[in-house]
């Protein structure tokens, strides 16, 4: 049974489709494709139908990601059920996913940087900073490779 996650941010097109892309790589290097099944969306309708911003999409192609095809979407209730876990960007993401689910009854909803250890966060803290405001999009790109790193450790040596 694969195991299913959702990355949301506030308008997907900027700091979940990165994480998105990034954990496919993961476990496409790993072999795995049949063991996971990935994919991203936001908490607000402004951005929906938006491809990814363009300085999100420059930000993976340096590190030889691609994005194609990839346009915003909204979360919704039937996410829930959907998919195994949910992980926020932010502490802004969590609230707005606890309100639509109604909470965490099955314990599903996480921050990404909630899965690295505490050192390997550096001095950029809990939430992934949204780059669409920094500009910062190389910090993004650090703070969402580390979070997906070891998620994906995480996730393949409990199956171990």
């Amino acid at each position: 049974m694969s195991k299913r996650i959702l990355f949301v941010c506030h308008g997907n097109i900027c700091r979940s489709p990165m994480a998105e892309f990034i954990f496919k790589r993961l476990v496409r290097r790993a072999g795995l494709e049949d063991d996971f099944e990935v994919a991203s969306a936001a908490t607000s309708d402004e951005e929906v139908g938006n491809p990814v911003y363009p300085l999100a999409k420059r930000t993976l192609a340096e590190h030889g990601i691609g994005c194609p095809g990839k346009t915003s979407r909204q979360l919704t209730p039937d996410d829930y059920d959907r998919y195994d876990m949910l992980i926020g960007m932010d502490e802004a993401n969590l609230h707005n996913m606890q309100l639509l689910f109604g909470g965490d009854p099955e314990g599903k909803l996480s921050l990404l940087l909630d899965h690295t250890p505490e050192s390997d966060t550096k001095h950029h803290g809990r939430d992934v900073a949204d780059p669409w405001y920094t500009r910062k999009f190389n910090i993004a790109w650090d703070d969402i490779n580390t979070g997906c790193t070891a998620l994906f450790e995480k996730l393949t040596a409990a199956d171990e």
